[in-house]
């Protein structure tokens, strides 16, 4: 009995108090009698999710563990439906969705730039141009992941996997090491760059981070499909303030952490070197550099522009095409596909919480949701201006209590977007719309647990807790007010409001 009762201590895999909490919080929601407007299972349901989320939150067990956990309980409890049947057809009937496919797809495909070392002379590349000062460097750390972002779904793969090592290559060779306590000479800088690159270049394309879908199907359902954002329209909407936001954060955090180390001429013969050492550019680097440039030239719909609406190709189509040109030529193999955890790990959790929003949307939980929301701000008495101010806000600072962009936007944009849409006078919906889905990745800055990124960068030791936080809060607000001017001033030019 005693090695058995060892033997679950050491193999389960969850974390005792945060289950326990996660258990209590269920079956409190449970007992606490069904609100008006609500049927005996639709709170259920809520009940189910709200659980899910605090799990996340709590990080009770991983992600995907905890998702197939939700889809379990959902076709169990039958809360979607009257037999397990047609619950648990309710509960996969998300993973035929095209949007989670793109993400899916796109990791896969984000596989080849690290496997072929493109990633890595790209950003070496930059250096090597912009390194003579330390904010020139900066600015190479951003350009680089910009011109990643189209590409790389995974914020946490770009940010965290790419560009982070050539960031500490660079503030290895300067002697700037958490250990030794001359993080302070450049590396605190870069580590805030580095990271603060990657909220910003994840609100500029759709396929920058794996959430954005999910934004873009609840702007759709909130506006009944009268704002659909396209990857082109995405895309052409946050160019602008996204590149005004890359030219003034460098700037701002050398402010708010100004490095020790001001002239950096070695930092150009470093990136030299290392560009030496990976050579002419290889076959490979060429493919991959090649299918990049079509999968930008199709998502972009340059084509259906050229020659008509016929050539019109749907971004998951696109991303399959890649995928496929990529294994044709062997630059990744199918063991790379089969082997990238990521991408399957992201195909569980994420259907899971795309699978429970739309059945809380399909079974009243959102529009009841979102109608007492709606009442409580017209009741109060405020402006709309007022009232859509409030809804970006609350929106975008209640991320300091989400340790998941995807749970945080799961859980609260779709009845944060419809209370909007019934608020602000339809004119300035698009407006709105585009705003909060600026603030669904601007919110990533805020906290070293925000996002995938935030804790392999915060690990590394470069910033501390409290510089992190005060550098995210400034950065929010600054990228909040970029998005809304500048942004609302280009949004209108486009002809949006």
């Amino acid at each position: 009995m005693l090695n058995m009762l060892r033997y679950f201590r050491e193999a389960v895999p969850f974390k005792f108090w945060p289950a326990t909490i996660t258990t209590l919080v269920l079956f409190a929601l449970l007992l606490v009698p069904t609100p008006e407007g609500l049927t005996p299972k639709s709170w259920a349901l809520l009940a189910i999710f709200i659980t899910t989320i605090v799990a996340i939150i709590l990080k009770v067990m991983v992600i995907g563990v905890m998702s197939m956990m939700a889809i379990m309980i959902i076709s169990l409890s039958q809360v979607t439906a009257d037999s397990s049947k047609a619950a648990i057809a309710d509960a996969l009937s998300s993973f035929s969705s095209p949007l989670i496919w793109l993400i899916v797809v796109s990791i896969l495909i984000s596989r080849g730039l690290k496997k072929t070392g493109l990633g890595a002379r790209i950003g070496y590349i930059f250096i090597s141009l912009l390194g003579k000062r330390t904010i020139g460097i900066g600015y190479g750390l951003a350009v680089c992941e910009l011109l990643l972002a189209p590409f790389t779904p995974s914020n946490t793969a770009r940010g965290g996997g790419i560009v982070h090592p050539i960031m500490r290559s660079i503030a290895n060779a300067f002697d700037s090491d958490p250990e030794k306590g001359t993080q302070g000479k450049i590396g605190t800088y870069l580590a805030l760059v580095n990271y603060h690159a990657n909220p910003i270049t994840s609100a500029m394309f759709i396929t920058a981070t794996a959430p954005n879908p999910l934004v873009v199907d609840f702007v759709a359902k909130a506006t009944n499909n009268d704002f659909h954002l396209s990857w082109g329209t995405w895309a052409l909407c946050m160019l602008l303030p996204g590149l005004v936001a890359i030219l003034l954060m460098p700037i701002i955090i050398y402010f708010l952490a100004p490095p020790e180390i001001k002239h950096t001429p070695n930092a150009v013969t470093f990136a030299k070197d290392e560009l030496r050492k990976l050579g002419k550019l290889r076959p490979p680097e060429i493919v991959m550099m090649s299918v990049f440039i079509l999968l930008l030239v199709l998502w972009a719909d340059v084509p259906a522009m050229l020659f008509g609406p016929a050539f019109k190709i749907d971004a998951t189509v696109v991303a399959l095409l890649g995928l496929f040109l990529l294994l044709l030529t062997g630059t990744i193999t199918w063991d790379d596909v089969l082997s990238e955890k990521s991408a399957w790990d992201t195909l569980i959790w994420f259907g899971a919480l795309v699978m429970m929003a739309g059945q809380l949307n399909k079974h009243g939980v959102i529009s009841w949701f979102s109608e007492g929301l709606r009442s409580g701000i017209v009741s109060s008495g405020m402006s709309w201006e007022m009232a859509a101010s409030v809804l970006v806000l609350i929106f975008l600072f209640s991320h300091y209590f989400f340790a998941s962009t995807t749970a945080h936007i799961s859980a609260m944009m779709l009845a944060f977007l419809t209370v909007g849409v019934s608020l602000i006078p339809p004119e300035y919906v698009n407006v709105f719309m585009l705003i909060m889905a600026a603030a669904s990745c601007i919110m990533m800055t805020l906290t070293h647990y925000a996002t995938g990124t935030s804790p392999i960068i915060f690990g590394s030791g470069y910033v501390s807790m409290g510089k992190w936080w005060q550098v995210g809060f400034v950065m929010a607000v600054c990228e909040l007010i970029i998005f809304a001017v500048i942004g609302g001033i280009w949004w209108k030019v486009l002809g949006y409001w």
